[in-house]
């Protein structure tokens, strides 16, 4: 049976391929776009069957011609990401029209159908609960996210014909997000700034928060991948579900992380937060006036639904999934 994965050589996507093939399945369907061929690195290492661009493949979609009869699963990844892309007659057509596109032909098909929401629907709020009221997206991308999801509630009631599951991602950081340039986790960033310059850069006081003291919901894109595959495992499960940790972190701990374990590599031993910012290792810098008003300064993920759908398994924290992911940089990137 053949499992189809968009957004296959992005970051979330690639590792979804990764995780399938972890299982053995080899028979996947990866769909994107190689405009930017340097992207075709993620699935080098990947097996797959068979490569559509994402263009033709919506097509055959929309045409009922995708020459597919035996499909176990679609894991639709392939969104713009950019909170910061303005056009929104793109992002509205790629987002949106090409989600419910793929979804209506899912749900004619009878296929189980996951794919990537975002907490950016949640905008400046500071409850992060799968709720109507709370949902304020202050972009067109949050927004694009945000009307698909409604149309999922809306046929929830009406009654689907096949599984049908959407993941509200927060700060998701790890490997194979090279390609993603100034999208990119921070910890990625932070990662080449102590290796090109020694010293990592962190945002200082703002807002009530102490310098580096705004937290977030940092995940762990290996996580991200087991929480896809435990609900393709239970095609009884349907909804929208947050996709975090339920931990709030400051940017102080993803910084110490970053430059203690590239630290460890270099055979040095391990610091404090306050003697990392005694040795300038940690810098503040002035917040940005552009930012002032904009800037979520905290995120967590009310993760009660997601556990009360049955998984339970422990998420890495910050020093956990960051140690790993400088690792893997280290060996494959540095």
């Amino acid at each position: 049976m053949t499992i189809i994965v968009t957004g296959a050589a992005g970051f979330i996507g690639s590792n979804i391929v990764k995780a399938l093939n972890g299982r053995g399945i080899n028979d996947i369907l990866a769909v994107d776009s190689l405009t930017r061929g340097e992207k075709f690195k993620n699935l080098a290492e990947c097996e797959i069957a068979h490569y559509l661009d994402k263009k033709e493949f919506i097509e055959l979609v929309r045409t009922h011609r995708l020459p597919y009869a035996d499909i176990e699963a679609v894991f639709h990844e392939g969104a713009c990401s950019d909170t910061m892309e303005h056009n929104g007659l793109y992002m509205m057509d790629n987002n949106y029209q090409y989600t419910l596109d793929l979804f209506d032909w899912c749900q004619d098909e009878r296929i189980p159908f996951l794919y990537a929401s975002s907490a950016a629907v949640y905008g400046k709020g500071e409850v992060f609960r799968e709720e109507r009221e709370l949902e304020k997206p202050l972009n067109v991308y949050g927004y694009s996210k945000f009307l698909f999801d409604q149309v999922l509630r809306r046929r929830m009631k009406e009654g689907l014909t096949a599984q049908a599951v959407g993941f509200r991602y927060f700060n998701v950081y790890g490997q194979m997000e090279q390609h993603k340039g100034r999208m990119a986790s921070v910890a990625f960033h932070h990662f080449n700034q102590y290796r090109e310059q020694g010293y990592v850069n962190l945002f200082g006081a703002n807002d009530g928060y102490g310098n580096g003291e705004q937290t977030r919901d940092f995940v762990s894109v290996e996580d991200v991948a087991k929480v896809n595959l435990y609900f393709f495992d239970n095609p009884q499960l349907s909804g929208i579900f947050n996709l975090g940790t339920g931990r709030s972190q400051q940017f102080n701990d993803l910084a110490a992380a970053t430059v203690n374990a590239c630290r460890a590599a270099e055979g040095k031993p391990e610091m404090s937060l306050e003697e990392l910012v005694k040795e300038e290792l940690i810098r503040y810098i002035p917040f940005p006036d552009a930012l002032k008003g904009k800037y979520q300064s905290f995120t967590q993920a009310d993760i009660s639904k997601l556990r009360e759908a049955g998984y339970q398994e422990e998420f890495l924290d910050v020093k956990q999934g960051v140690t790993r992911y400088v690792d893997w940089m280290l060996k494959n990137l540095a």
